[in-house]
């Protein structure tokens, strides 16, 4: 992805997640490790270590052996992964006026693979993979492009937080696109409003770039 060039004039500026926000993951990740791996997937409370339970014992993976399936999962199986609808108009619309950065927490490995996987599904993004919080990485970007205003959408609520943190002056949105994770999940404390749905999310972006105060 090249990166934008400078401009006199500052447009607001987009930094999204992608598993969960533009990307469904989770529904695909719990066929995968029932299909390859005898592993029964029940969210309860959006701890992946409690849901994960292995055939037949019903025994719960261990913390440290979910990474391992997670990695798994995007080294061979993220051509499983389908739009959430609405994302992509969503972000051919506000790209006409906003710059637009998808944010998601990979390994850097994956870097080309996300690019291209969202490439098929139209979305021709910069993709900037990041480990741990992102409230620097957020910070960087803001520097980096010195927007009007920049809105932060993410499915995690420690991100949220982050964010706040490092880049209090982003605005903050909560969305959680699955509804296996909304429906047990509460709105992030951090996070300025929770909208699971784009065309509602595309309005409030758009709201937030016009200067239309929350």
């Amino acid at each position: 992805m090249t990166r934008r060039q400078p401009q006199s004039d500052p447009r607001p500026l987009l930094i999204t997640d992608c598993d969960e926000v533009l990307l469904h993951m989770v529904s695909h990740f719990r066929n995968w490790v029932d299909e390859v791996h005898d592993i029964d997937f029940a969210l309860v409370d959006g701890d992946f270590s409690g849901a994960l339970k292995r055939r037949p014992s019903g025994e719960p993976l261990r913390r440290e052996d979910v990474w391992p399936l997670l990695d798994g999962f995007f080294a061979t199986e993220m051509s499983r992964q389908t739009l959430v609808p609405g994302a992509f108009e969503a972000l051919e619309a506000l790209g006409i006026v906003a710059d637009i950065i998808v944010l998601t927490n990979l390994s850097d490995k994956f870097n080309e693979a996300r690019s291209m996987q969202l490439l098929g599904h139209g979305i021709a993004h910069r993709v900037v993979t990041n480990q741990g919080g992102k409230g620097d990485p957020v910070a960087r970007l803001v520097a980096e492009f010195a927007p009007s205003v920049t809105v932060f959408v993410d499915d995690l609520a420690q991100h949220h937080a982050s964010v706040a943190r490092h880049a209090p002056d982003v605005l903050r949105l909560h969305m959680i696109a699955e509804p296996l994770i909304a429906q047990i999940t509460p709105p992030a404390p951090k996070a300025h409003a929770r909208i699971d749905d784009w065309k509602t999310a595309r309005s409030w972006i758009e709201a937030r770039f016009a200067g239309v105060p929350i």
